[in-house]
């Protein structure tokens, strides 16, 4: 199948790819597929690319604040 959109949208799409290493086709699934507009898909990114930098500098929950999110949760 092809498709015709502007360029502000393959651009989108291409970059959206680049950065989930995923195809532009893929990309296009899961929006359609899953209701995942190209907006939410880039602040997702977005969101994961700040947890992953803040993990690799450091700024994560200490293994005391973890133990009590799990405890928390877990059944008595």
């Amino acid at each position: 199948m092809t498709l015709d959109i502007p360029s502000e949208l393959r651009e989108r799409v291409e970059a959206i790819a680049v950065r989930s290493n995923l195809t532009a086709s893929q990309v296009i699934a899961d929006a359609l597929e899953h209701g995942h507009s190209l907006e939410w898909q880039e602040r997702f990114l977005a969101k994961v690319e700040e947890g992953l930098a803040a993990a690799d500098s450091g700024d994560f929950a200490s293994p005391e604040e973890i133990r009590a999110v799990a405890d928390k949760y877990r059944s008595s």
